[in-house]
């Protein structure tokens, strides 16, 4: 006699379907677990993300007032104001548009330097075999344990025998001066990293088709490797963009002149030696985040999918 739906006897359901009604229960059960965790994953990011932003918008809100109480917790500023954007964009306190056009110059030279060389030194630690390879890359890596301050004297010392800081023609001062700026941080271990990573991923098979082809390592590092590692070169070139936009503590250092200062740097004339403007400076440190927060927008997509390959890589 056939089964059917029901147990005739006991009147309770069948195998089959009581099989798939745990399974129901189951997977019931599932989803709603994970629609717990990920509620409580989304609250947790939620509350970090407030943490983090709150600094920024206490000190946008703060640069809005033109009085109150500048040292107290606020979601709202106590009056709207627009005084201290003017008085850091008309320059009467520091040459504002000046320290911009030198944040631009510093960063170019910066970028272009740092991109060349990590692309270059990364390509025979990933593509080119030869002894103590591996040796070299790890030797590398293992000053990325230094701080950035452990520098300081020698990058000073050497800059000086380099002769940046020679005054002999305005022109060249400037230059030689912005080019003292950028030359300790062209060597970027992190973007050694990142390329040499990306470099991996690239099959061993195309490199060795051109080298049979009769190409030589050059032509190979910029046909091949530059066009397929471009998300992580452009991932790179927006951290280093970052890092130079922000430069602050060697420029204080090196840039006798403050009329060449970038614009981080420069700032800190807004504070007197008896007296600070400190919603100036709000205002001033806003602007400074700008143009960074325009460089992520617009290069978003490219930064992510850059470190994605140099991850996978």
């Amino acid at each position: 006699m056939k089964s059917s739906l029901f147990d005739t006897v006991s009147g309770t359901p069948a195998p089959s379907q009581a099989h798939a009604s745990a399974a129901a229960q189951l997977k019931a059960r599932k989803k709603r677990r994970d629609r717990l965790a990920n509620l409580l994953a989304y609250a947790v990011l939620i509350v970090i993300a407030l943490i983090m932003l709150y600094p920024f918008y206490w000190t946008f809100i703060t640069s809005l007032e033109s009085t109150g109480n500048i040292y107290q917790a606020k979601l709202l500023p106590a009056n709207l104001s627009l005084r201290n954007y003017a008085e850091v964009l008309s320059g009467t306190t520091v040459p504002f548009w000046r320290l911009i056009l030198n944040s631009l110059i510093i960063c170019t030279l910066g970028v272009s330097l740092t991109v060349t060389l990590a692309t270059l030194a990364a390509y025979p630690l990933a593509k080119m075999r030869f002894p103590g390879r591996d040796l070299i890359f790890y030797a590398i890596l293992a000053l990325m344990v230094l701080p950035n301050e452990a520098g300081l004297i020698v990058n000073y010392i050497t800059t000086i025998k380099l002769g940046l800081l020679q005054q002999t023609h305005p022109v060249l001062d400037a230059l030689r001066q912005y080019f003292a700026v950028v030359l300790p941080g062209i060597a970027s271990i992190v973007g050694l990293f990142l390329l040499r990573q990306a470099y991996l991923g690239v099959p061993q098979e195309l490199v060795e088709a051109a080298r049979i082809d009769g190409a030589g390592e050059l032509t190979i590092w910029r046909r091949i490797m530059l066009p397929l590692a471009l998300p992580t070169i452009v991932a790179f070139s927006i951290l280093e963009f970052v890092a130079y936009w922000n430069s602050f503590l060697w420029a204080r250092i090196m840039l006798p002149d403050k009329n060449l200062m970038p614009l981080s740097a420069g700032l800190l004339e807004l504070s007197g030696t008896f007296s600070t403007n400190s919603r100036a400076v709000m205002a001033g440190a806003v602007i400074t985040v700008v143009p960074i927060l325009i460089v992520f927008a617009f290069g978003q997509k490219y930064f992510m999918k850059g470190l994605e390959g140099a991850v996978k890589g």
